[in-house]
């Protein structure tokens, strides 16, 4: 088995010897028996926490590069115009903490999001045009982190609590 160990740096300027195509729910992990494209079983032996993305780069053990391809999965787009309508649309998805993949060009924008009924009807709602496909699901990578790295970030929630819990009613009859 072909040990993939590390991400190498988007810049990377290698030729990969082999391509694994996963879809997105198997591109979140970080530890991972798979078989690439060519039919090579691999291990993916990678820090936890960071996404696989269409096109990165990882270096096997042996010194070998594998190349990421998004697989073809079932998703819903939702096409709408440009400008504000795209930038309506991304926001209330985005504030119901949604993966998003997002794109367009002057003359329509898309967002891309697995499968749901509820999602899909805000979308329209918004004056999007829902399209269920197969394609590559190669969400935005998220404010805390970048491609081809991981930036650990946490929140300290040690706080102390401590509260009077008193029963004081004070009635009089």
């Amino acid at each position: 088995m072909l040990k993939l160990i590390e991400r190498l740096d988007a810049a990377a300027d290698a030729s990969p010897d082999d391509i694994l195509t996963l879809p997105y729910e198997l591109r979140v992990r970080g530890r991972l028996k798979a078989v690439s494209d060519s039919g090579r079983e691999l291990g993916l032996f990678l820090e936890r926490g960071h996404v696989l993305h269409d096109g990165e780069l990882l270096r096997a053990e042996s010194g070998e590069i594998v190349r990421v391809k998004a697989a073809d999965e079932p998703v819903a787009t939702a096409w709408i115009e440009p400008g504000l309508p795209l930038a309506r649309l991304c926001y209330h998805l985005g504030n119901r903490h949604v993966t998003l993949a997002i794109g367009g060009d002057d003359r329509l924008g898309w967002v891309r999001f697995p499968p749901d009924h509820v999602l899909e009807e805000l979308a329209e709602r918004l004056g999007a045009r829902i399209e269920h496909h197969q394609a590559p699901f190669d969400p935005e990578p998220g404010a805390y982190s970048q491609a081809g790295h991981s930036h650990g970030h946490s929140h300290d929630h040690d706080h102390d609590h401590s509260h009077r819990h008193e029963n004081v009613h004070g009635h009089v009859h």
